[in-house]
């Protein structure tokens, strides 16, 4: 995170003793990059440590593997199942090593859980929901980007149908783009969004139960944990680490008079990908401009997007719509439709919202991605 937040009680001096309602209160660090880089210090009322019982939770890794015949996919993920918490019911459509993407469509709500593998960073299609953890309560709904640090104890709390696309960071930590941000870590002007578009919690939950069960993803599959007293029973806390969110519609896209390249659309990095956002934007002003992407190959990524809101102007005439997701694997030279530049010529503006994920190594495919893959979209720049 590029800046510090405080909320709660903390005292007045880090590592020093401290106090509430006469009892000793419970230091947690929680840093990254082996205590060089950002952190924040979490004042418990009871030993974040204290586990009174650990039990292996069977966890079914998903079955990907690389695509023997290298075609682009559309999946229609408004065709998987509905149902199950944000964590349980997570449908694993790509991996590889660097990051895991897929989608949830849930109607519950989680159990308490804690991700060691990486950071998390959720986009929320639709629905609302409250996410708690022990930095406090953060309420989330349609376009909100949501980033969890790993090792965050957190729930979902859900209200109706909660749909999400979920990206898991499995090697370097989720950040705003470096060449976004000065030496200091603040946003430069001229960046597409800023520190007042970034919403951290406001509210602690001080939850005072014992016996509380929390689910850890970590390398080896999943434990669960029961605590002698509830994580969340936290004071005070402050730092620069903490979930947070950033809606995609206070995304403030940059134009020109020709197309510009997918890098200035650019949200997140993360180890190995970066996510960009598309939004309503001006089109391209010079007087013959080609107002739709042009053909492009992708040497060096994969290119995964997600279709979330509006008409999508390069891909007229091949099915897509909300909820769909494009794959365009690196060596596949894809563009714009058929008419769709014709289409385009006229407009002044676009109409769509849609987050693209190119990575850069190659991804595998999961057997539920193939299930919902549309059979002739290979072949529907040929019609």
């Amino acid at each position: 995170m590029p800046y510090y937040r405080r909320v709660g009680d903390v005292p007045q001096k880090r590592h020093i003793w401290a106090e509430a309602g006469g009892a000793r209160l419970h230091e947690e660090l929680m840093g990254l990059d082996g205590f060089s880089q950002a952190s924040s210090l979490l004042y418990h009322r009871h030993s974040p440590s204290a586990i009174v019982a650990a039990e292996a939770v069977d966890v079914r890794a998903a079955a990907t593997s690389y695509d023997t015949a290298l075609e682009p996919r559309h999946l229609r993920t408004f065709d998987l199942p509905t149902g199950g918490d944000p964590v349980a019911g997570f449908v694993t459509l790509f991996e590889n090593e660097d990051v895991v993407i897929g989608v949830a469509a849930a109607d519950d709500s989680s159990p308490l859980y804690r991700n060691a593998i990486g950071d998390l960073l959720v986009y929320i299609q639709s629905g609302t929901a409250r996410l708690e953890s022990t930095f406090g309560i953060l309420d989330v709904g349609p376009g909100d980007y949501v980033v969890i640090p790993r090792s965050t104890t957190h729930r979902w709390t859900v209200d109706g149908l909660l749909r999400a696309l979920v990206i898991e960071a499995r090697s370097a930590h989720v950040q705003p783009p470096a060449r976004y941000l000065n030496a200091a870590g603040q946003f430069l002007e001229g960046a597409p969004y800023s520190e007042r578009d970034l919403r951290g919690p406001a509210e602690l939950l001080a939850v005072d139960e014992t016996d509380v069960d929390v689910v850890v993803r970590h390398r080896g599959g999943a434990t669960r944990y029961r605590y002698a007293h509830h994580p969340f029973d936290v004071v005070g806390w402050d730092g620069c680490v903490y979930p947070y969110a950033f809606n995609i519609a206070d995304f403030q896209p940059i134009v020109g008079q020709v197309h510009q390249p997918p890098p200035v659309h650019q949200t997140f990095q993360g180890g190995g990908f970066v996510v960009c956002s598309f939004v309503p934007r001006p089109y391209d002003f010079h007087p013959d401009a080609i107002k739709v992407p042009y053909h492009h190959a992708n040497v060096d990524s994969d290119e995964i997007l997600y279709y979330s809101d509006g008409d999508f102007m390069s891909r007229a005439g091949s099915g897509i719509g909300i909820g769909s997701i494009s794959y365009h694997p690196a060596g596949f030279v894809h563009g714009p439709q058929p008419g769709s530049v014709e289409r385009s010529m006229d407009e002044d503006r676009t109409n769509e919202t849609a987050v693209m994920i190119d990575t850069f190594r190659p991804l595998r495919v999961s057997d539920a991605a193939r299930q919902i893959s549309v059979p002739d979209y290979p072949w529907s720049w040929a019609r």
